[in-house]
């Protein structure tokens, strides 16, 4: 039904296959020029607004730090987690990855240490190459003050969104994970 009316004009004679295909190669072509016109320079536009609020992130970020650190609240934090770690087994077997600042970190983990982790009763902070297990809401302050330290923080918003996206027209939704599989 979309070409309609090209067949009935290709069946009167008043069109031809070959008219029909440049006219179809003239539109592609229109449409990729409407597109690139305009495009570079959203991109700069785009480029410059992103620039700027890192920027100003940045600055609010050193703001905040230089007040924690007038307030002494940051040298407190730093005592605090390290008094508050929480120990790590020497036989410790399970891999935890997670990221900071663009870089991938790990800690290994016993099972029940990863359980909390993902369940949000602990976080990871990282200060001076060392990781950190800590208390949710150590974590949460540490995140305030410094985020450039906080390395792992389970966020309750966060996994319900992922759940959601996951839940929704999944093709493996039958098909159960078996415990005991580890990536």
């Amino acid at each position: 039904m979309a070409n309609a009316l090209q067949d009935q004009l290709l069946k009167a004679g008043l069109a031809s296959k070959q008219k029909v295909r440049d006219v179809k190669t003239q539109k592609r072509r229109n449409k990729k020029a409407k597109v690139d016109d305009g495009s570079a320079a959203l991109k700069a536009q785009i480029a410059q607004q992103k620039a700027h609020q890192v920027e100003k992130d940045r600055a609010l970020n050193e703001q905040r730090f230089a007040q924690a650190m007038e307030k002494g609240q940051v040298r407190g934090l730093i005592t605090e987690f390290t008094r508050c770690a929480i120990s790590i087994e020497k036989d410790a077997d399970i891999k935890f990855n997670y990221t900071l600042a663009n870089k991938i970190h790990s800690v290994y983990l016993t099972e029940d240490l990863q359980k909390q982790l993902l369940n949000g009763s602990l976080g990871i902070v990282r200060h001076e190459d060392k990781s950190y297990l800590v208390p949710h809401k150590l974590a949460e302050r540490v995140n305030l003050l410094v985020p450039d330290w906080c390395g792992y923080l389970w966020d309750a918003s966060t996994a319900e969104s992922n759940e959601q996206v996951s839940d929704e027209d999944d093709p493996y939704a039958g098909y159960e994970i078996p415990d005991d599989l580890m990536w």
